[in-house]
């Protein structure tokens, strides 16, 4: 009798491979089974944010300052990226942080405009006679609304900043109103519409 109680008390209890004999935690179970598939939404979650913040982003256009090449609604790629390296060209079309001009008339911070580059550091720009005037030579612009009913300038561009316009001309809150443009507030170069389908393409 003395023998078998010793043999059960040395003998080991046997649990299937596997197995615990204590019932694992619910979060820890979930993380085990679907572990690799939350990294992996982890990280593209990551990237995403990182993409958006250096690289690209989408933009949307609320208001007709830029009629006809956008419209409201439209959908934009913007990228951040070239202007790190490079002044803006005369014609690109910019999304940008309002200036402290626009700040004091009452917008905020986050309220991104969009127009496009008429003039860069250097370039003297004039309006008149229903004409914008760049180093003396009238631009060809066909793809503003109708042409600038008001005068401006001259005036030379200051370094590291821009004169921008809106297309639809009489109808935007642009460099005639409130003066040139720091370069540090552009946000990046708007250039391709994925949305609407129906004008899906490059941006110009």
């Amino acid at each position: 009798m003395e023998s078998k109680e010793k043999n059960l008390a040395t003998t080991k209890i046997s649990v299937p491979e596997g197995e615990t004999t204590a019932k694992t935690p619910l979060l820890v179970r979930i993380w085990r089974s679907g572990g690799e598939n939350l990294q992996i939404l982890i990280i593209a979650l990551v990237l995403a944010l990182l993409i958006r913040t250096f690289v690209a982003e989408p933009r949307y256009i609320p208001s007709g300052s830029m009629l006809p090449t956008l419209q409201v609604g439209d959908r934009l790629v913007v990228e951040k990226i070239s202007y790190l390296f490079r002044m803006p060209a005369t014609g690109d079309i910019i999304v940008f942080n309002p200036p402290p001009q626009l700040l004091e008339q009452g917008y905020t911070k986050d309220q991104a405009f969009i127009k496009r580059v008429i003039a860069a550091p250097g370039q003297t720009v004039k309006i008149d006679n229903n004409a914008v005037v760049l180093n003396d030579t009238p631009l060809k612009e066909d793809y503003i609304a109708q042409p600038p009913n008001y005068k401006w300038g001259p005036a030379q561009v200051p370094q590291d900043k821009l004169f921008v316009m809106g297309d639809n001309r009489n109808n935007s809150n642009d460099s005639h109103i409130w003066g040139f443009l720091p370069k540090k507030n552009i946000i990046g170069h708007a250039f391709f519409r994925f949305w609407p389908l129906n004008r899906f393409g490059w941006v110009s």
